[in-house]
């Protein structure tokens, strides 16, 4: 049996925070604002996997209510999310990113990205992609208030519940 998720995630661009992206940290100005470390490609990639297994989405699993998550390294979350769907006897497929921002240029860091979500996921980097784009100066990813990441993911069953 198979399962497919998609995952979305936005965060605010600001000064005084480092820009973490697939657990990369991406040389840049501002990061991002958020109660873990505002990882979107991350959180998308998890939201994904969640809704592939039924579990609703991050903020059901890590709340921001919860002090335990402020300044979380969200592969360490993602960690959390791999476990349970393995618990459950599920394992990744694939997984397709996009990362939509108009600055940094990101190019460079994705086999990086790529590697370190995969290790986390415990499979090869050949099954995890990540794409950057801008919106040509459009909307707020375009005019630099924020990055934005949507993933998909596709989940196998190896012989647990379904």
């Amino acid at each position: 049996m198979i399962r497919i998720g998609q995952g979305y995630d936005v965060h605010k661009l600001v000064a005084g925070r480092p820009l973490i992206l697939g657990g990369v940290r991406v040389p840049y100005e501002k990061g991002l604002d958020g109660h873990s470390d505002a990882d979107v490609l991350t959180h998308a990639v998890m939201d994904a996997i969640l809704g592939a297994l039924a579990l609703g989405d991050i903020g059901q699993m890590f709340p921001d209510s919860d002090e335990a998550y402020r300044g979380a390294d969200s592969l360490l979350l993602l960690e959390k999310v791999r476990a349970r769907a393995a618990e459950a006897g599920w394992s990744v497929v694939n997984i397709d990113s996009t990362i939509v921002a108009q600055a940094p240029k990101l190019a460079p860091f994705v086999p990086e990205m790529r590697r370190k979500l995969a290790s986390v996921l415990k499979t090869d980097p050949d099954r995890i992609s990540v794409k950057a784009t801008t919106e040509e100066h459009l909307g707020f990813t375009g005019d630099g208030s924020g990055i934005a990441a949507q993933a998909v993911c596709l989940l196998e069953n190896n012989g647990g519940k379904q």
